[in-house]
């Protein structure tokens, strides 16, 4: 299966991003690959708007996504919500230790672990952000990212994990990272993990992230199984074309 996830940051509040899931929901209803169930499509708003987002997306196969959640499931955490609260209200899947968590909340490995092993025991998706923060060899690169994998999977989940792999140097930049880069990257993080990850998972993918759009997926082949997107998807008709794209490497 692939998948597009989309991240809105906190770019859209309640109204807007309703508007952009009602979008989105009738491309899930119409396009052929998300109908069938061949590609999940999956949007991640800011807490505030997950409710509108959920209403917009009724009963097609649009599913949505958090952008963050707490280590722990209930207590005295005051502005924290917890997998548990994401769970109840219908999120399927959930950002982990995207980097600017990490530059700016100064998230480290130790909690984004234990924010990993909250989204699986509440039976979420995580989309477990990892990369370098600067241009290495793609065999250095493919280390640095495993171990950031292999630290934050707790032993024995035997669930799903998206891996997202955003290179921290290609964020926000106007261009992806080099394409042959970040297969070379992929290909080798997905030989790896399949090693390293034996029994601790039922099943990983890996999406590129990192100034991702329209183009790319041809470019990356069977590297990947599907991009996350931010800026370049605001507009719906974007998300429809990487669709398209996806749709035609099967």
């Amino acid at each position: 299966m692939s998948t597009v996830a989309i991240s809105l940051k906190m770019y859209f509040g309640p109204a807007r991003a309703q508007a952009y899931c009602a979008a989105l929901a009738s491309l899930a209803a119409r396009h052929p690959d998300v109908a069938s169930g061949a590609t999940e499509l999956v949007v991640l708003p800011s807490f505030v708007a997950i409710p509108a987002a959920l209403s917009a997306a009724g009963t097609t196969r649009l599913q949505v996504g958090a952008q963050d959640l707490a280590t722990e499931d209930a207590g005295a955490f005051t502005g924290e919500v917890s997998g548990a609260e994401l769970a109840e209200l219908g999120v399927t899947h959930v950002e982990v230790g995207h980097a600017e968590r990490r530059r700016l909340f100064g998230e480290d490995d130790a909690v984004v672990r234990a924010k990993t092993a909250s989204a699986l025991r509440n039976g979420l998706v995580p989309l477990l952000c990892v990369g370098e923060t600067s241009r290495l060899d793609p065999v250095a690169a493919a280390g640095v990212v495993v171990e950031q994998v292999a630290s934050a999977i707790p032993d024995g989940t035997g669930k799903r994990v998206l891996v997202a792999y955003e290179p921290v140097w290609a964020i926000g930049a106007t261009q992806p990272a080099p394409h042959a880069y970040t297969s070379a990257v992929c290909h080798a993080v997905r030989a790896a993990l399949g090693e390293r990850l034996d029994g601790r998972l039922a099943d990983f993918g890996i999406l590129y992230g990192g100034s991702a759009g329209p183009g790319l997926v041809a470019a990356l082949g069977d590297s990947v199984d599907g991009l996350f997107l931010g800026r370049f998807a605001h507009d719906p008709s974007a998300v429809e074309t990487v669709l398209d794209e996806l749709a035609a490497t099967r």
